[in-house]
């Protein structure tokens, strides 16, 4: 469990204090996430997803239902519909859970792999770009980054068709 903590303790505890907007919620938050963690642990299946999406996963559920915890109860039963509708249509939570999604499925990936991508799509780096910035050869960069998309597409698929 120390182990498991190590490696994705930071990756949820960011995550959480984002999304809810206060660091003694997402610690406490955090705490029941790890938890779960250790309690499901024996249910974990690796060839349905990977610890990181697994996780995150367990942590965005419990972020969701702090928030839905700290939504006042309207008098009106229509108003809670709209409540909660507001929160479920691409909220700023989903957002961010998506991006954090997405940063555990690079995390997974070879080194070269990721930072190629970061390189394109957080620094807005053209292939012509990175190579030069990293002194490698503009064919590597090219071929690390389709390699790396690949290795994406095939988990973000297996993703959405494991239950």
């Amino acid at each position: 469990m120390t182990e498991i903590y190590e490696r994705y303790g930071r990756l949820t505890y960011g995550y959480l204090a984002r999304t809810l907007g206060d660091p003694a919620q997402a610690e406490d938050v955090q705490q029941q996430v790890f938890l779960e963690v250790w309690q499901r642990g024996p249910t974990f299946d690796p060839a349905r997803a990977s610890a990181a999406t697994w996780i995150m996963t367990i942590a965005r559920s419990r972020a969701v239902d702090h928030l839905r915890k700290r939504i006042p109860e309207p008098r009106d039963p229509a108003g809670s519909l709209a409540v909660l509708d507001e929160q479920s249509a691409a909220s700023p939570v989903e957002e961010l859970h998506e991006q954090w999604r997405i940063a555990a499925l690079l995390a997974e990936l070879p080194d070269e792999e990721a930072e190629v991508l970061r390189m394109r799509f957080h620094l807005n780096l053209s292939q012509s770009e990175i190579a030069e910035r990293t002194g490698i050869a503009l064919g590597t960069v090219k071929t690390r980054m389709a390699r790396a998309l690949e290795r994406l597409r095939v988990e973000l698929e297996y993703e959405e068709v494991a239950p």
